[in-house]
């Protein structure tokens, strides 16, 4: 009987990891799909974008280039911000992700729900309004990490890359999603204060390398938030 319960038991496992992993696959289809609809759209992308920076002049935000000139004087920053901006996104999802699936279900339905959701939200604007970064849109700018890391390109190849999804940033938005997942399974200060510097730091370094302006991270920050009110008003009318 053990051992009919213990093969359940894997199975229900088996079957589970199969559908997450389904959905994921279908998540980056939907990327993907997006990212077509988008490839051509280089003038409209840059011309959202300068928009973009006139509304960051008007609100006196507009801090990505003097950010970004204190910060190449100093080799070892840029590169540390390139480093936060590669391996602080995906590598840091996954591993959440994995960790939360097997330690704490509750919390990684929460991550993945919520990346779900504004994943959509975000799409949606990357289809109908597509945004070129500040590295493209601002020739004063130094794409710091193309420039500098071979590793961007391994981890993420330009040619699987949607390069006008600036507004709302994910990147930083993701990250945010990954904080508030871990800060909620967890006691533990260090956890908890990584879960803090964690995206903080990847806010820095999106603007720092010039892939994402100021206005975009409050975009990212905007769309998580309401993907959290979504996630949670549907728990709450199922009753869990």
């Amino acid at each position: 009987m053990h051992a009919v319960g213990t093969t359940t038991f894997r199975e229900w496992r088996y079957h589970a990891l199969v559908h997450e992993l389904a959905l994921a696959a279908a998540a980056a289809l939907t990327y993907f799909g997006v990212r077509n609809l988008t490839a051509g759209a280089a003038l409209e992308a840059l011309s959202n974008a300068d928009s973009l920076a006139r509304l960051e002049r008007r609100a006196h935000i507009a801090w990505e280039r003097s950010l970004q000139d204190a910060l190449l004087d100093h080799d070892v920053f840029v590169t540390l911000f390139n480093w936060i901006y590669i391996w602080g996104h995906w590598p840091v999802i996954l591993t959440a992700a994995v960790v939360l699936y097997r330690t704490r279900p509750d919390r990684y339905l929460l991550l993945r729900n919520a990346i779900f959701v504004s994943g959509a939200i975000g799409f949606l604007f990357f289809a109908l309004l597509p945004v070129a970064p500040p590295r493209l849109a601002d020739p004063s700018l130094i794409d710091t990490v193309t420039l500098h890391s071979e590793a961007y390109r391994a981890l993420q190849p330009p040619g699987f890359t949607n390069q006008y999804a600036a507004f709302p940033s994910l990147h930083f938005g993701w990250n945010v999603v990954v904080g508030v997942a871990v800060w909620g399974a967890t006691r533990n200060i260090p956890l908890r204060l990584l879960s803090i510097l964690g995206p903080a730091a990847m806010g820095a370094a999106v603007v720092l390398t010039a892939n994402h302006y100021v206005l975009d991270l409050a975009g990212g920050t905007v769309v998580v938030l309401i993907a959290f009110w979504v996630v949670r008003r549907c728990l709450d009318s199922s009753g869990r």
